[in-house]
């Protein structure tokens, strides 16, 4: 059964997955500043529960599940959805999931532990990014696809292997949603050699590795005689951790079901499909 999120009045008990890596590092300097939430787990891969952070042990996923009320978990598709399977295997704690990447296996997976478990998944917990999907959902049903082309650019450091990003699909799916089509029917995410013109309606992503950069995304929607580009940059992984904390604090209190950040910011009602 899952730990109550009001036991120690009100206090919130939450554990980091990948606390050894960037952002499980953010995750904690993030937890340690925001009041109602203490750190009551950290935890990393398989056979790191011999090391320390400060003067805290590392936990097994297992154990933290045990003394947490939130997990929040920013690693790997492989590690969130095993994290997922135990969580909803004893019925809590709650979940938030920042990884990108996943599979439609992986997400079914995700999916069928809402059923016992709040969960939010998001591929973004950027307050910025969100407003922005919005913004390209608006301009995407406005301006028509016979018309307007539609290219999502994303950068990020060398260090990430997934690619687009997942925010830059879900800027995607935004675009693709506001014009009644499913992304993967439109979606173009590869060119190279003799590809032909650009398709009518499609939703082009351009990618690039580089440097130590955080995310830059932009979505730049193309006539032929004007150009109109929505764009966000992050300056700081804090930004994704403060928004992770809040997602934590929300889903603490959600029934079980599948939740993303507009349901966290209050931009949708309900679960999110």
């Amino acid at each position: 059964m899952s730990p109550s999120p009001t036991s120690r009045i009100g206090v919130i008990r939450i554990g980091v997955a990948g606390a050894l890596g960037r952002m499980g590092h953010a995750m904690a300097q993030t937890l340690t500043a925001r009041e109602g939430v203490e750190i009551a787990a950290l935890f990393d891969r398989p056979g790191t529960e011999d090391q320390t952070i400060g003067e805290r042990s590392l936990a097994t996923p297992a154990a933290a599940a045990e003394v947490c009320d939130v997990l929040i978990d920013f690693t790997t598709p492989e590690a969130s959805t095993a994290l997922a399977r135990t969580c909803a295997a004893r019925g809590g704690p709650a979940l938030v999931i920042g990884s990108t990447g996943l599979s439609d296996a992986q997400l079914g997976e995700i999916a069928k532990a809402a059923g016992r478990i709040a969960i939010v998944r998001s591929g973004n917990f950027s307050l910025g990014v969100n407003l922005l999907m919005g913004l390209v959902a608006q301009a995407a049903r406005a301006l028509r696809a016979e018309e307007w082309d539609i290219e999502v650019f994303e950068a990020h450091h060398r260090r990430k292997v997934d690619a687009p990003s997942g925010t830059a699909l879900m800027l995607g799916e935004a675009a693709a949603r506001a014009r009644g089509v499913r992304l993967a029917e439109v979606a173009e995410r590869g060119r190279d050699g003799l590809t032909g013109p650009r398709g009518p309606g499609a939703i082009g992503f351009s990618v690039m590795r580089a440097g130590g950069v955080i995310g830059e995304h932009s979505v730049v929607l193309a006539a032929e005689d004007e150009i109109l580009t929505l764009s966000h940059s992050a300056r700081d992984r804090g930004l994704f951790a403060r928004g992770a904390v809040e997602a934590a604090i929300w889903v603490a209190r959600q029934p079980p079901g599948l939740y993303d950040m507009m349901d966290v910011l209050g931009f949708t009602e309900g679960g999110a499909a």
